[in-house]
């Protein structure tokens, strides 16, 4: 049976969620039916939280949303973001947080998603050229005006966090953390801890790298943006299999997968984090959600750690172009 957790602010939703991404683009060519069976699935199984952007696909993902949520009389709780422009078809982008656009882009989305209120709206990445507390003071306003319930921040430093959330409370930090990326342990999950702001670990499969089904850059195909990420490049792909053996050999003696080996690890992190791992397979889906399900000693939690530390990271998690926005 699926769990529930309390990110902030009244805001309940499933231990795990079901991030969207994927779906439309990124990583490889996408099935609109069989996507639409995923997040039937996922509901099915007590998933309540589910997390797009407008960016995602261009709106084919919020679309593919909006789809869903025609078709479902289960109680959704719908997460989405504005903030990066991009062209179609390509990777670089423009962060944009002006009043103007952040207005225009919820608009948008309610539009693609078919509904009159979004209950988490993110502001996809932070443009430094601009205060935070401008960004605020217009989604604040769209929580006034019926238009979103909560604030959601995402890949923010813990001083603009502060900064925000002195201007309306901010209900979760979307950032990337998983047992290969934990960076956010050093400031940001502290400040989302002492001003109880949820947090929401995205690609806590490290994009699907610690699930122990990549080996190779091979294993990609022609339309998946990961070989193109500093860490999948081949060198430093073949340096951090070492970081999956860790995870494989803790998964056989718990006989669990390295997934919910992984997943388990991020939940066992705080009452307050839940992980959206992606995915396009009912029998992958199936296999995360059981993760909720997994609990891992003090011991076996130094352990990993310990050992993935000693083992280091090889490699950036994005681009130059992709870090635009990180940790602003």
């Amino acid at each position: 049976m699926m769990k529930t957790r309390t990110l902030a602010n009244g805001l309940s939703v499933s231990a795990l969620g079901l991030g969207c991404m994927g779906m439309s683009e990124f990583y490889g060519a996408g099935d609109d039916a069989e996507s639409l069976r995923v997040l039937h699935r996922a509901a099915e199984l007590g998933a309540t939280f589910f997390d797009t952007a407008d960016t995602y696909g261009l709106g084919k993902s919020e679309e593919l949303l909006g789809r869903f949520l025609k078709e479902t009389d289960k109680n959704i709780c719908l997460a989405t973001k504005f903030g990066i422009v991009r062209a179609p078809g390509q990777y670089e982008r423009v962060i944009d947080n002006s009043p103007q656009y952040a207005r225009a882009a919820c608009e948008a989305s309610l539009t693609r998603l078919g509904i009159e209120c979004i209950d988490l709206y993110y502001v996809h990445r932070i443009d430094t050229s601009r205060p935070i507390e401008e960004v605020m003071e217009v989604l604040s306003a769209l929580v006034a005006e019926g238009k979103i319930r909560h604030i959601g921040l995402s890949e923010v430093s813990a001083t603009t966090l502060r900064r925000a959330h002195a201007i309306h409370p901010v209900s979760a930090v979307q950032t990337e953390y998983s047992l290969w990326t934990r960076e956010v342990e050093q400031t940001v999950l502290p400040a989302c801890r002492e001003l109880g702001v949820g947090f929401v670990p995205y690609s806590p499969l490290g994009r699907g790298f610690l699930t122990g089904t990549i080996t190779a850059q091979s294993d990609f195909t022609e339309s998946d943006v990961r070989p193109h990420l500093p860490r999948f490049a081949e060198k430093n792909l073949n340096a951090n299999l070492a970081i999956v053996d860790a995870v494989q050999s803790l998964a056989k003696a718990k006989q669990h997968t390295p997934a919910q080996i992984s997943l388990a690890w991020l939940l066992s992190k705080g009452e307050n984090i839940v992980p959206i791992p992606g995915t396009r397979r009912i029998s992958y889906l199936e296999e995360n959600i059981a993760a909720v399900n997994v609990t891992l000693t003090p011991a076996e939690i130094t352990s990993l750690e310990q050992s993935i530390d000693d083992i280091g990271v090889a490699g950036a998690r994005y681009t130059e172009e992709g870090l635009k926005g990180v940790n602003a």
